[in-house]
Order: structure tokens, then sequence, then C-alpha cells
């Protein structure tokens, strides 16, 4: 099953407004779940549940929001940010987002941030248009 961008725009766009009842014109591509949506950590859970449902794939948790897992390694943040192996293991592990501005910064305070629309799009249309 093949879409287009916009199919998925919209899907994920459906999604996050039952998800988060959040208002159509809220779910731009720019839209960070945390910050513009106003998800909290437990709404990315009812979040991959119902992508999954949605797009009828199996989503890990840890592939689509990673940040748990660098956070709690010493040997990826220091000082409140990422270190440069930190910055490797996310760039490995998010090749669905642009990080061209968080790496010019890496506040761990900032990696929510980095939670899209977009980042989200970009993931379901990898995966399911790559297969």
């Amino acid at each position: 099953m093949t879409m287009s961008r916009d199919e998925i725009f919209q899907k994920v766009q459906e999604v996050l407004v039952d998800a988060l009842g959040a208002d159509d014109d809220e779910v731009t591509p720019d839209a960070t779940l945390m910050g513009d949506l106003g998800a909290e950590s437990i709404d990315f859970l009812d979040i991959v549940f119902r992508l999954e449902k949605a797009f009828a794939i199996k989503v890990p948790r840890e592939e689509l929001f990673p940040a748990e897992s660098l956070l709690n390694n010493p040997d990826l943040v220091s000082n409140g940010k990422l270190t440069e192996q930190g910055l490797a293991e996310l760039r490995a592990s998010v090749p669905h987002t642009d990080l061209t501005e968080f790496e010019k910064d890496p506040d761990i305070n900032k990696l929510a941030n980095l939670f899209t629309v977009n980042a989200i799009v970009n993931y379901i249309d990898g995966k399911i248009n790559a297969a």
C-alpha cells in the first residue's frame, strides 16, 4: 500500500487531532507535538497506538520517539547537552527528523522540539513506501 505524502499527512493530522484534542489548523507540518500541540509524554504511547491502527503497521515507540533511551545514558549526555556520541546516536535513530538546528545547540531541553508532525509523516512515509 503506497500513499502520497499528502495522504499520509492527512491521516497523521487526524490521529493527532483525535489523540490530543487539537484543531485541524493547529496540526501543521512544522508543529511540535509538545510545544505547539500540548502533548505530554503519556500521549506518545496513545499516538503510537493510533498510528499503528491508522496505517496498519507496527511502530516501535523507541523508533519514533527515542529520546528516553538517550537521556538515560551518561556517555551520551554531558552538562545538559548531547555529546558527539549522543548526537551520532540520535542521527542514527531518527533519520526521519531534521536535526540541523538542534545540532547547533544540542541542549536536551530542546529535544522535545524535534518531535514534529513532519517527522511523523517522514517516519510513516519511510515505513509504508519503502517496503
